[in-house]
């Protein structure tokens, strides 16, 4: 089951990790004046590239040699003054004349650095994004996350929500890679909560919404990236809270909107299927995006979301 690689039930990394990331962060916007949470997204974005069974790194971000060494080092030699010689764009964060890729200072040191040479500003961080690597979606979510690390001033956002409110009677059971006829032969890519209408919707997750509308087969919907490069699909709502919008930061328990039966047909279709949410988990990994079953997190939040109660 490869998407456990990805979206770990737990967090086992211990707390003071979040507080050296976080120092870390500090210490190079002091030294830079780029915002913490702009490289601490980036940093977030590449560790969620990883396999989670690979030994966790205090910094993830990786600077591929050939940028980091300049074209000709290839001695990869980390003394500062050569690497210049060799238009590298590895950088010294810690003060002992060399730049060493293996080394968290100088790694965000130089990361900082390749942004400030587009400029400071958001928009001129986002071009510095996109020239790294060349990816509208990645910068996209790198961009999102920043939003949530300093809307929240945090990076250890670990709680999560059931997606329909559980005081209300609903059943779900997995359906995910079911049959779907409509449009044509496909898969079902999600988990469908039975629940009546007008149940709350609410985000399971800390992210950005990206999309709300309608859509031929989910109806009115709402897609929300979260910080752990995952795109969250909520579908077949019969409407939006009013006080959500495109961009907006959400947190677990946001009300979003409440439970219908939409879709399948021109804007205002209804009623084609009992009511219920459609929710799907859409994994990224810098290079492509696929479906992965929700069930066994539905599971998880949703014990969460009761323990809560």
């Amino acid at each position: 089951m490869m998407f456990l690689f990805f979206y770990p039930f737990n967090v086992h990394a211990e707390e003071n990790i979040y507080d050296e990331r976080m120092a870390l962060f500090k210490k190079t916007e002091a030294l830079t004046q780029i915002p913490w949470y702009y490289l601490a997204a980036i940093d977030n974005y590449e560790r969620n590239m990883k396999n989670s069974d690979e030994p966790e790194q205090l910094i993830s971000i990786e600077i591929m040699p050939e940028i980091w060494f300049g074209p000709g080092n290839s001695s990869l030699l980390k003394d500062i003054a050569l690497i210049d010689t060799f238009n590298g764009k590895g950088k010294d964060g810690n003060g002992d004349g060399i730049a060493d890729p293996a080394n968290e200072e100088d790694v965000l040191y130089t990361m900082a650095m390749i942004l400030l040479e587009y400029g400071p500003t958001k928009d001129e961080i986002r071009i510095a994004l996109w020239n790294h690597y060349n990816r509208d979606l990645t910068v996209q979510t790198i961009m999102n996350t920043s939003k949530v690390f300093q809307t929240f001033q945090g990076i250890h956002l670990t709680d999560r929500d059931f997606p329909v409110a559980i005081k209300h009677n609903y059943s779900y059971r997995n359906t995910w890679g079911d049959r779907r006829g409509f449009g044509g032969n496909r898969i079902h890519e999600g988990t469908d909560i039975f629940a009546s209408y007008g149940v709350p919707v609410h985000s399971t997750t800390y992210g950005v919404i990206e999309m709300m509308g309608w859509n031929l087969y989910g109806g009115w919907r709402v897609g929300i990236r979260d910080i752990f490069n995952i795109y969250h699909y909520y579908a077949h709502m019969s409407g939006f809270s009013d006080d959500i919008k495109v961009g907006q930061v959400v947190k677990p328990g946001d009300v979003i909107g409440s439970v219908g039966s939409t879709g399948y047909g021109p804007p205002g279709t209804s009623g084609k299927f009992p009511p219920h949410l459609h929710y799907g988990m859409y994994k990224d990994n810098g290079y492509s995006e696929w479906s992965f079953d929700p069930y066994p997190y539905l599971i998880k939040w949703e014990r969460m979301a009761k323990d809560k109660n």
